[in-house]
Parts: C-alpha cells; structure tokens; sequence
C-alpha cells in the first residue's frame, strides 16, 4: 500500500495559515478553510448565523478590527494590532480616549512569570476591551498620558464550519474533530487542522473504498461543535462509531490522551492501543478535559469519542502565547501524531473484530508461521508469540484494539501481524 504524501508538508501548510487572524466568526476562518478545500477539494463549507439559538448557546456576531493600538505623548505606538493580532483581546469593542498610565496598565494584560511572551485573552460573550504585551515591554512604559484607539465593528455574519466526508462501505463513520478559531499560534491552533487534513489525504490516497466512512470537521471551538451537534445529535448519535478530538498535536515532547468519562470507549481502547510503545506517554481522565470532547461527550449527547493531544492544552509554558510557535510544532512532531492516527484507521480498515477460521489451533508450521523443528527456544520467538496470541484471543467479540492492549504490543504490530493471518486465510 502506498503510503507516501511527501508532496504535502504539514508544516508548510500550518505556516501558511499562520497569520490569518481567526476567531469564532471572521474572515480569518474563512480564509483558512479556503486554503485547507486547495489541500482536498472535497472539503464542504457549513454556515450557521449569527443570532441562532444551538441549545443553552446563542452563535454571536462577527468581530472586525480595523485598527487598534495605544501611543504615547511622543507618538510611539504600542499593541499594534497590524503587527501582532494577540496584541487586542478578542472581541474588543470600540474605544478612543486618553488614559493616564496607572489607568491604561489595568487594561493591558501580560505574564509576568514569562516577560517575553504576548498572552492570548478573549473576551467573546461580554463587552470587554483590552490589549496584551509582554511583561518586559509593559513595565518600560513611560509615564504620561496615552492616546487609546480601538475601532471594531460587529455584524450578523455566519459562522462557518468544514466539513470533510469519505464515503465508506457503511455508514458506520471514524470521526475526527478540530479548531479553527485560534490566530497567530501554531500547537494549540494549526497542528489539529493540517494533521486533519492531511489524514484524510493519506485515507483517500491509499483506500479505494473504505469499509467505515470518514468523517473530519473544522470548528471554531465551543460554538461551532455545538451548533454542529445540534444540527447533526441523530446522525451522529446513530452513526459516529469512534471519534477523537484532536488540539495540540505538533511538538515532540509527549503523547497523550485524555479519556471519555468512562475511559472505556472503542475511540479510548483505540488511541490507547495506538500509543503503545511510545516514549513519554501521558493519560488524563476526563475530570482533566477542556477541547471539545466537553460537547461531544456531555450526558445527553454521550458519543463515543476521545481527546488525543501531544503537550495536553494547559500544560506547555508556550500554550495561549506567542511562543507557541515552529519552535514548539515541527515536521516531525506532525508525523509523529500521523502515525498514531494511520494506525488507528489502519487497523479499521483491517478488521475491526478479528475472528479464527479454524476450530482448534491451526496448523501453524505448514503454513511457514512456526518452525517445523521444534525446540525450548521457539518459546522465546516474540514473532512467534504474538501470532500464537493473536490467533488464541481472535474469537470475534474483542476488538483489534483490545487485543493490542492485551498483548501489550504497539498497535502497528498487531495490525502489520493480522494482516499475516488475513493473507494466510486464518482469521476473518
């Protein structure tokens, strides 16, 4: 199976999409799902209004910024947004006036414990405003009055959602769930959308027909899985056999999952399975969530889904500032989360519940998988073992997830075994 998408670098596309300044409505994310349709053209574009009602949520209205800065009596400007959009608190509102420094400064945030680095601070559903900075550069600021200039505008817009959908030989669908609401950051933001992206790229490229749909959506976070599931819960509900949401999955530094509430789920047993064998592994409860597996998981709604991240969100210095960037989220980091997802779909596309075609054990050494001289040391041959294992535990009803964890073998090992069996005709 050809595997290879070299002509498509994850990092180039996060890079690209980089500047755009998105939010939870704005032409920033249009933007961004115009570039990531370029990526696969399949991509279909969601649109909800401003003003509609999606459960205990009302979708608000598009924030625009056409300037926004702060200057001093010599005319030196500060937090200029043309320059920086983490310099304004998202959904600012309009605002010209003079303030004396002891005002201004109760109006600037910054991180004190990380002085070079701009914050990120929204202010979505309450009318607010305010600039960030660095610590360093906040506590040079010179006494004397300054000039504060903020001029946004709010409109009824749409607030717009991809959505990327394959087909598969049943309407069982793998669901995967991502942002597009962050600007001007790299981990937190961009990684979960090109790694998308690019997942469906490998699928569509290596897969002429898929036994189980594939299903990948692009949201701005909170309100657009929201309105998303109000207008799909049945669907879902009846269809979405395995789901993950993905944030945060571009650095090298650990993998990690946080589990659905019950930590049981097919999505939790596959991602556990698929992160098997990997170095520095984290596993969080759901007491520890915060993407939207909040929403895809809430009692009433309760489908089957799972948070996968590298540097979990919240935990990294960089997360939320403006050192989250190609220094945090490199190529390899992206690759790295690749395979644990390839793996996953792979093992799908395999065979979900693997099953022994032979009543008894079968009759491993004519078919070249056990040595027709037999000795101590054959009890010592992992190959060996995990084929014996596989075949002895393959009895329909557990999952290729489950027998990986069984096993305590990386996923990519029960699959590339299975499909030994598969060719050998011994298992279904």
């Amino acid at each position: 199976m050809k595997e290879s998408l070299k002509e498509k670098k994850m990092i180039t596309w996060a890079k690209d999409l980089f500047p755009y300044n998105r939010s939870l409505l704005g032409s920033g994310n249009l933007k961004t799902l115009s570039y990531l349709k370029k990526i696969n053209k399949n991509l279909k574009i969601l649109k909800f209004l401003s003003g509609k009602k999606v459960f205990d949520w009302i979708i608000p209205k598009e924030w625009i910024v056409k300037e926004a800065y702060f200057k001093s009596k010599k005319g030196k400007k500060y937090c200029d947004f043309k320059k920086n959009n983490l310099n304004l608190v998202q959904y600012s509102t309009s605002i010209e006036t003079l303030l004396d420094k002891k005002n201004l400064i109760k109006k600037i945030h910054s991180i004190q414990s990380q002085p070079d680095s701009i914050p990120y601070i929204t202010s979505y559903y309450k009318k607010n405003w305010g600039f960030c900075m660095k610590d360093k550069e906040k506590k040079k600021l010179p006494e004397g009055k300054y000039k504060v200039v903020i001029k946004t505008e709010f409109k009824k817009s749409s607030l717009v959602i991809g959505e990327l959908f394959l087909k598969g030989r049943t309407k069982k669908e793998i669901f995967f769930s991502t942002n597009i609401c962050h600007p001007s950051m790299a981990n937190n933001e961009l990684s979960g959308p090109v790694l998308s992206s690019y997942l469906y790229a490998y699928i569509a490229k290596n897969y002429k027909k898929t036994k189980y749909s594939y299903r990948f959506v692009f949201i701005p976070e909170t309100i657009g899985s929201i309105a998303y599931i109000q207008k799909n819960l049945k669907l879902m509900k009846r269809n979405i056999l395995c789901g993950f949401t993905l944030s945060c999955v571009g650095d090298e530094r650990v993998y990690s999952q946080i589990k659905s509430p019950h930590g049981n789920n097919l999505a939790d047993q596959a991602l556990a399975a698929s992160l098997n064998g990997k170095n520095k592994i984290k596993t969080y409860s759901y007491l520890s969530r915060g993407s939207d597996e909040r929403q895809y998981c809430s009692p009433r709604v309760n489908l089957p889904i799972c948070g996968f991240t590298r540097s979990k969100y919240g935990t990294y210095p960089e997360y939320h500032t403006s050192k989250d960037d190609f220094k945090v989220v490199t190529e390899k980091g992206l690759i790295g989360s690749f395979e644990v997802l390839k793996d996953v779909v792979d093992s799908f596309e395999l065979c979900l519940y693997p099953k022994t075609k032979i009543i008894c054990e079968p009759f491993l050494s004519k078919r070249d998988l056990m040595p027709s001289v037999r000795d101590k040391k054959m009890y010592k041959n992992k190959q060996q073992l995990i084929i014996s294992n596989l075949i002895a535990y393959s009895d329909g009803k557990r999952s290729i997830f489950e027998l990986s964890n069984i096993l305590n073998i990386p996923l990519k090992e029960t699959v590339e075994n299975l499909r030994i069996l598969k060719i050998k005709n011994l298992i279904t």
